[in-house]
């Protein structure tokens, strides 16, 4: 990413705010099906790519690895692990819920990326890119959409006229605000403890999902014998914990994790994340579309934040461009209103689920512990309802947009 030679007035086809992990996937889409796009991000490119500025590990879910196949940024990921396996379990108890790959055929569930190469693939895909226009860093001092368009206005005195913006400006979405979309939601009292944990033995690309009160220890596979952490605690807690000195840190770990992988070392830093959860009660209006965490956010409880937003982006990239190709107002009210049908139900059902597991397994009432395992239990032994929620953490269930079906946009 790279600023570009300074130009009062520019005109493009599409106007991203925000060059993030939704914002940036967007943009290439459309760039590399021929429309022109800018992207306004208003961090330097050389905080976005510091491996020290995101320390996060995201389960790309196999349709969202479509997606960054069919946008050319699959091949300039450096390190990505597949994930062969899923293991679920609640607490001390012996039931089990277990996802084998092979059940569905030889490709994996999803692979884990560290963020910071996800960041440097799009950077690269990017570059190849005419078309699309980066500008970071840069800010907005207003944006003003009207009937046959919208028009920016730049800290740095340029303008950018455009036919669509999309708001993939975050959680706190200024974009959003400006617009008059209201959201709803509410905190966990929740914070996620993330940190890299190398072990002796190898996880054989098998993730961890394990059910503890007050929240779910994942634990994801990286490359090498390494492993993500995602350690949910309350946020009194959890602020305890990151306090701790290093040793007294991985021992407090260490409880958690067990011995099966042997012995355990925290490498680098360790960072924690408010959780929350919010949706917003429209993803449009006059030429704006929200995507990713503009739009919607979730707990982490099934590791899919990243992938909805994806499914966001697909379905955008879609409805433009065939809009597009048929001559018609990309951001017309015809294309916006397909998009938000598209997406709006969709991303409330998942919110949904999520809310309700995280309440669900985070009950200690002992009924409810009983029920759990034997749902587990259940579930691991009835192959057509076990295929199904297979089927769901690889992100292949309900109408797929092109993109994450593995199909040219």
């Amino acid at each position: 990413m790279s600023n570009t030679g300074k130009q009062k007035e520019i005109s493009a086809d599409v106007l991203v705010v925000g060059g993030g992990l939704n914002g940036l996937p967007l943009a290439i889409s459309l760039a590399a099906a021929g429309l022109d796009v800018v992207v306004l991000e208003r961090l330097v490119p050389e905080t976005l790519l510091s491996p020290d500025f995101d320390g996060r590990v995201s389960a790309i879910a196999h349709a969202s690895r479509n997606l960054f196949r069919s946008a050319g940024i699959w091949d300039h990921i450096e390190e990505k692990q597949p994930m062969l396996d899923i293991r679920i379990t609640d607490g001390p108890s012996k039931c089990f819920l277990h996802y084998d790959h092979q059940q569905l055929g030889d490709e994996p569930f999803g692979h884990m990326v560290e963020n910071r190469y996800l960041r440097v693939a799009m950077s690269r895909r990017a570059a190849e890119l005419e078309n699309l226009r980066i500008l970071a860093p840069a800010e907005y001092l207003s944006i003003d959409r009207h009937s046959s368009g919208a028009t920016a206005s730049l800290a740095s005195g340029e303008t950018i006229s455009a036919r669509l913006v999309v708001a993939a400006d975050g959680r706190m979405s200024p974009l959003r605000e400006l617009a008059g979309i209201k959201t709803v939601g509410w905190s966990y009292n929740q914070s996620g403890i993330v940190c890299t944990v190398a072990h002796e033995l190898p996880h054989q690309g098998v993730a961890q999902e394990r059910f503890l009160n007050p929240g779910p220890f994942a634990i994801l596979p990286m490359t090498g014998n390494r492993s993500s952490l995602v350690w949910t605690e309350e946020t009194v807690r959890a602020k305890q914990i990151m306090a701790l000195p290093d040793d007294e840190f991985q021992a407090e770990m260490a409880a958690r994790f067990g011995d099966y992988l042997g012995a355990l070392e925290v490498v680098g830093p360790r960072w924690s994340y408010p959780l929350a959860l919010h949706q917003s009660e429209q993803y449009t209006a006059e030429r704006l579309a929200l995507i990713g965490d503009a739009a919607h956010g979730m707990h982490p409880i099934a590791g899919q934040g990243l992938n909805l937003g994806l499914r966001d982006v697909a379905a955008l990239a879609q409805v433009v461009i065939d809009a597009s190709r048929l001559g018609l107002d990309i951001g017309g009210s015809t294309v916006l209103e397909d998009y938000q049908r598209w997406r709006r139900f969709d991303s409330i059902a998942l919110l949904a689920i999520t809310d309700g597991l995280n309440k669900l397994f985070g009950s200690d009432i002992p009924v409810v512990r009983l029920s759990r395992d034997i749902g587990l239990a259940a579930v691991n032994k009835m192959p057509k309802l076990k295929g199904f929620f297979m089927e769901h953490a690889r992100g292949t269930v309900g109408k797929l947009p092109r993109m994450l079906q593995g199909k040219p946009l």
